[in-house]
């Protein structure tokens, strides 16, 4: 067995891979994996003997042929290993849906999934508060939490209060002159 790159339609790699498994489940052809790797439009991957392969996207739609050479799984292993993500949202964040079925929606973030790396949100613009999850990489943060800010802003004063900017620019004469007073 090695694994083939078929050429798709771009952006139809998911429709041609359900096509894939569709026909799978109809005949004996023997396909060891099918995937598609997010970074690369108009290929997926199949893993099985080369005519097992041309037996199985014949007559399919969005498929534009395959690559006869195998690809070496060196070549392709990067996009097999998982990546983890840094989730980077805190509560109250402000985000905007980036994709999927709610792209465009803004809302506010209610919970956090840092294992299945899910948010939920509830829509800003619903009449109603719909809480949505959404994986963290289909948002985009717009707004972080008032919390945050708050933060930020008390610990700016706390440096103020340390007395670092105090007397900054004035000389000894003007502090003299100052104490006289």
């Amino acid at each position: 067995m090695a694994i083939y790159t078929i050429r798709t339609t771009s952006g139809r790699e998911d429709i041609v891979i359900d096509l894939l498994i569709k026909k799978l489940e109809n005949t004996e052809i023997d396909i060891k994996s099918i995937f598609h790797p997010a970074e690369i439009k108009g290929y997926i991957f199949v893993e099985a003997a080369p005519g097992n392969v041309h037996k199985i996207m014949q007559g399919l739609m969005h498929i534009r042929g395959m690559i006869e050479k195998p690809v070496k799984l060196e070549e392709i292993q990067h996009f097999l290993e998982s990546k983890k993500t840094r989730i980077a949202v805190s509560m109250g964040d402000v985000v905007e849906i980036i994709g999927g079925p709610f792209k465009g929606e803004k809302g506010k973030i209610t919970r956090i999934d840092k294992v299945k790396e899910e948010i939920t949100i509830e829509l800003l613009e619903a009449s109603i508060p719909i809480p949505v999850t959404v994986s963290v990489e289909f948002v985009k943060i717009i707004k972080k939490s008032a919390q945050k800010e708050e933060e930020s802003e008390q610990k700016e004063e706390e440096f103020k209060s340390t007395g670092a900017f105090e007397n900054i620019g004035s000389s000894d004469t003007e502090k003299d002159s100052e104490e006289k007073q």
